[in-house]
């Protein structure tokens, strides 16, 4: 009664300095200077993504695991010290603190212990897009898109589809002077038609739009311009060493996480009926169908609880997570699995840290979000065990 309190204590505390930020832009706005205008969107996106990769991983491997170990015990005696020795550092390994899988992580998946050159330089791409990039008459970037690397440098011609910086094809005029006078003609005109139409205030931004759209694509001598070769990383881009990637902390996640959902697994196949076992093996079934058509459905309530369990502790972990990612200005989400990433507890961490009593209420309102999260997760996965254990009885 003591301890809970005490959390009925703090949690009340958190509430009130946290309430008055709780409002729907705190969930998408990007961190910043200004305690108003802050939120946790990048963060919550960050959170998100590391946590589906360590699901992803951290299940499949989990639950296989732990079968082998239960289902699939070796009989020889030199087999089965090989299997103990297996199982007791397993067990040492879920007391491993966080901090630990935390460097582990930075050095095996982040540097991969420097085999692949630095992640500022990596030795392995793939998933990588590449363009050439040159400027318009409007002083725009325009991108013309090349099948690889090594590909001839592009011939600029009139009609080529080219990309603007926004993404948005855009189609190359090439003009000679005569040409280019004349759609210069044509900008002043429009000009002169919104001159009217317009307050001063206006005019000047409503000219350079004109302008913008009229030199969009236009090139005058295109043997001059310079055309350089860049790379842009797609969705699907992928390096070797990962670096401070979310995949980097999603995969460090993991380590900390397995160790549970093993133990976890273990003691749901354990608590099915060895019945059921010999009764399906009475029935002709090979050992592959008792443990997938008996063993592992009987269980599946036990091993989501456990699965639940280690992502509810993945989802609110900080150590190893603050090594990979490290305390930065993120104020983006991540568009692919090599991006960089923040995490709720990171960027509640650092509001935390602040001097401002405002970034303490922000904190605050971080932790009411992070704590709503985790209490949603850990009540669908109630009911979901609860209809899994109606349909086994």
């Amino acid at each position: 009664m003591a301890s809970v309190a005490i959390l009925a204590v703090l949690l009340t505390t958190i509430v009130m300095h946290g309430w008055h930020y709780l409002h729907p832009d705190f969930l998408t706005n990007p961190p910043s200077r200004k305690p108003a205008k802050a939120g946790l969107g990048p963060a919550i996106w960050g959170s998100v993504a590391i946590c589906t990769v360590c699901a992803v991983m951290a299940i499949p491997i989990g639950v296989g695991t732990a079968v082998f170990l239960e289902e699939y015990k070796p009989k020889n005696p030199k087999s089965r010290r090989l299997h103990g020795f297996l199982q007791l550092n397993i067990t040492n390994l879920a007391g491993v603190p966080s901090i630990v899988y935390g460097i582990l992580g930075l050095a095996l998946f982040s540097q991969m212990f420097g085999v692949f050159g630095n992640p500022n330089e990596p030795a392995v791409q793939l998933g990588t897009a590449w363009y050439d990039q040159f400027v318009d008459e409007a002083g725009e970037y325009v991108q013309v898109r090349v099948p690889h690397k090594n590909s001839p440098q592009v011939e600029l011609r009139d009609g080529l589809v080219a990309f603007g910086d926004d993404g948005s094809p855009i189609t190359v005029h090439i003009v000679d002077a005569d040409k280019l006078n004349a759609i210069y003609d044509t900008i002043d005109q429009k000009e002169e038609k919104v001159k009217n139409e317009l307050s001063d205030d206006a005019t000047s931004e409503a000219f350079a739009k004109i302008e913008h759209d009229a030199l969009a694509g236009v090139v005058t001598n295109p043997a001059n311009i310079d055309i350089a070769r860049i790379s842009e990383p797609t969705w699907h881009y992928i390096q070797l060493p990962f670096g401070r990637s979310v995949f980097a902390g999603g995969l460090t996640l993991m380590l900390v996480v397995l160790p549970i959902i093993i133990i976890a697994s273990q003691e749901a196949i354990r608590s099915v009926p060895t019945t059921l076992r010999i009764c399906a093996h009475g029935l002709g079934a090979t050992k592959w169908q008792v443990t997938r058509r008996v063993v592992l459905p009987s269980a599946i309530p036990g091993i989501m609880t456990g699965s639940i369990l280690a992502m509810s502790r993945a989802i609110g972990e900080a150590a190893p997570v603050l090594i990979i990612a490290g305390i930065v200005y993120i104020t983006f989400t991540p568009a692919n699995l090599m991006d960089e990433f923040t995490a709720m507890p990171l960027q509640i961490y650092d509001w935390a840290g602040r001097p401002q009593a405002e970034f303490h209420n922000l904190a605050s309102t971080g932790i009411i979000v992070l704590l709503t999260i985790l209490l949603g997760f850990n009540a669908i996965a109630a009911i979901i065990r609860h209809r899994f254990e109606k349909k086994a009885y």
